[in-house]
């Protein structure tokens, strides 16, 4: 039967492997609770422990914690719901995969689209916060989950002033690869909240900025901008 050589498997597995390795021998020595119960997820060790027991390859490190943190769902053979992780520490755990590799997308998409389907508002202020202090390092390539940030508060948590800044930052940061739409995010929800003069006024710095080419959309605003000042 043939065999593959331990130089055949990629790095990462590995590394990904005696990290967890480490991380669970630890954590049992630490906690000597019985075998049978739940593992609470646990803070992160401090960002220079990481790199040492990266052996010098934090990318490789990133996703091997990647597939670690994956498996803290399941436990004694059932899927925890999410309820009954640690918000705190998973988003720690989160922020240090991103600081091993800033470029990792998982992070961010696991905190926009997976963790944030539990249904508890002090979990989900909390992966919030996360998602914007991680995309505010990086608006140019992170905007995305920033503008999703603005979407969960308006529809999830219905806290129209939050997602309004979120949705600010989004267009004081604004650049030509962003969709239009994400950059006009603010104007929507100044209308949901009822403020209107302050609408009229992004309105008219939007259509004074020559930010719009779209005919299309500098004709609806346009009209927007009239009924408004119609009021």
């Amino acid at each position: 039967m043939l065999s593959r050589p331990l130089t055949d498997v990629p790095r990462w597995i590995i590394l990904g492997l005696l990290i967890a390795l480490l991380l669970q021998m630890t954590w049992r020595w630490h906690q000597g609770r019985d075998q049978a119960s739940i593992t609470p997820l646990q803070p992160p060790p401090p960002q220079g422990v990481l790199r040492v027991l990266s052996f010098g390859d934090p990318v490789a490190a990133a996703k091997g914690l990647t597939l670690w943190l994956q498996t803290q769902e399941v436990q004694q053979g059932q899927f925890l719901s999410y309820r009954q992780l640690d918000y705190m520490a998973l988003t720690q755990w989160l922020g240090a995969i991103l600081d091993l590799d800033p470029k990792a997308e998982y992070p961010l998409f696991a905190a926009s689209y997976l963790y944030s389907s539990v249904r508890d508002d002090e979990r989900l202020r909390q992966l919030l916060n996360f998602i914007v202090n991680q995309s505010v390092v990086d608006i140019a390539t992170r905007w995305r989950w920033l503008a999703h940030a603005a979407i969960l508060a308006k529809h999830r948590l219905h806290d129209l002033p939050r997602a309004l800044r979120y949705a600010q930052i989004v267009a004081n940061h604004a650049t030509a690869d962003m969709p239009h739409w994400v950059q006009q995010m603010h104007v929507f929800i100044l209308e949901d909240m009822g403020e209107l003069e302050r609408m009229r006024l992004e309105i008219g710095g939007l259509l004074a900025s020559g930010r719009l080419t779209d005919p299309n959309e500098i004709r609806f605003f346009e009209e927007r901008l009239r009924q408004l000042s119609l009021n």
